[in-house]
Order: C-alpha cells, then sequence, then structure tokens
C-alpha cells in the first residue's frame, strides 16, 4: 500500500465544513468519492485540521492510502479534473509509511481577514468579514500579542468543547494592517473549535473600543467561553498552512 499526501485549497462557501456530515456537502466527502470512484477503490482520508463550515484553506492537508499504482501527477491532474472548481489539489506526494497528516502535525497557521469602512467590493466579500466604521488597528495588535504563549483556551472555545486539556501554546499571534484591511495572523502547535474566530471576534471588540487590550489576560484567567467576544463570522478564516517536521 502507497501512502499519499495531498495539499489542498479551497474555497469552503457552500460546503458544511471539511467533515464528512450524512446528508450535507463536505469537503471531505467530495473528495473521498472523487477519488473512490477515479481509484475503484474505497478511499478514506484523514485531514490535518476539521475546517468549520464556510471556512477556506489554503495548505489544508490530507493523506490515505491506496494500492492504485497511477503515478502522482496523474493523481493530481486526475482527481482535479472530477472535483467541483472550489476544490483544488496543489500537491501530490509519496509520504513514508506510517504518516497520517492529523497526528504527525506540529501546528497550523490561520489568517483571518477582516475589511473596515463604508462598504466592500463583493469581489472580497466571500473571503472577509465586514466591518462597518473604524477599527483601532494598534490596540487590536497588542491585544493579540498578550496572546503568545502557553495559555487555557477555554474561554475563547465553544463552550461544549470535551477536549479534557485546551491549553495550546502560540507562537505568533499579530495584527498587520494596511489599506483598511486588518488581518490576524496567528500560528501555534494547535487550536480549539472556533477558537480563532472567537479570538477574532474579541479582537473586533478591542478595535470598536469596546474592550480593552488589557482584558485579554482576564479572559484568559477566567477559562469562561462567556468572558470572550462573540464568534467571528466564517468567511474570514484561511488555514493557510499545516506544519510537518518544522517546529511551530
Amino acid at each position: 500500500m502507497r501512502n499519499i499526501k495531498m495539499t489542498l485549497s479551497y474555497v469552503g462557501t457552500r460546503f458544511a465544513g471539511w467533515q464528512v456530515q450524512p446528508g450535507r456537502e463536505t469537503i471531505q466527502g467530495v473528495l473521498e468519492e472523487r477519488l473512490s470512484r477515479m481509484l475503484k477503490e474505497r478511499i478514506r482520508l484523514a485531514g490535518a485540521g476539521r475546517t468549520d463550515a464556510g471556512v477556506h484553506a489554503r495548505g489544508q492537508v490530507a493523506s490515505f492510502t491506496t494500492a492504485s499504482r497511477i503515478p502522482l501527477e496523474g493523481l493530481r491532474r486526475g482527481l482535479n479534473a472530477r472535483l467541483p472548481a472550489e476544490i483544488r489539489v496543489m500537491s501530490a506526494e509519496e509520504a513514508r509509511p506510517g504518516f497520517q497528516a492529523r497526528a504527525d502535525a506540529r501546528g497550523k497557521e490561520y489568517r483571518y481577514r477582516i475589511v473596515c469602512g463604508d462598504e466592500v467590493s463583493p469581489f472580497e466579500a466571500p473571503f472577509v468579514t465586514f466591518v462597518r466604521g473604524r477599527l483601532d488597528a494598534a490596540a487590536m495588535d497588542d491585544a493579540a500579542r498578550r496572546l503568545v504563549g502557553r495559555h487555557d483556551f477555554k474561554s475563547f472555545c465553544r463552550a461544549d468543547c470535551r477536549l479534557e486539556s485546551k491549553t495550546r501554546t502560540l507562537l505568533e499571534s499579530r495584527i498587520v494592517f494596511e489599506n483598511g484591511r486588518i488581518e490576524y495572523r496567528v500560528r501555534g502547535d494547535g487550536f480549539l473549535r472556533h477558537m480563532v474566530r472567537t479570538i477574532a471576534g474579541t479582537l473586533i471588540e478591542v478595535g470598536r473600543g469596546r474592550l480593552a487590550p488589557e482584558a485579554i489576560e482576564a479572559i484568559l484567567e477566567a477559562r469562561d467561553r462567556r468572558a470572550a467576544g462573540p464568534c467571528a463570522p466564517a468567511q474570514g478564516l484561511v488555514l493557510e498552512r499545516v506544519l510537518y517536521g518544522e517546529a511551530p
């Protein structure tokens, strides 16, 4: 059996997220169905991250095993020919035996994009969150940088999260501001469900002046989802890359 690693890009707007769900169209479901038909065997994908409904990816990674001897370039081209335009296999490579996209990931990098002002172009709208008016990007950056390090992120994940440990390490957490466009860049060893979107929603509250940057410490210490800001909309979030081998 061969072990194949694929790097994927997709626009998540019309999909119900990454993970297979009965009766709903998902990224994983579409990929497995098209791969299985192409290779004439049942394929099960392991994805590095379970992106939510409406979330996009530039560098998602998935792995699977197959008995097929199809050349890698033929696999990439053949699969892309069968996929909807919103999903593309950017590369395919042989992985070592036992490699698993999720279990072997050392970290991930996300970006959350915000446009503030009077209007947002319809060409940008599917990929950003629009905030009418002005946001204080400097205050948002101050707040974002206070999240760097190892913390319990219970306040920044879904209240029904059943994971015993909600401690994660962020190596990068900062705001980049240019021409009315705000981009939150975050990189860490792992992320809880809705964690990046809840951080983004909290940073927007800081940008609006409803929270002070110094409130971040108290929110972390509270370990209570009610202490943080709202979960920001899905369309602004992109999984940029998954880290393997190198330190996060």
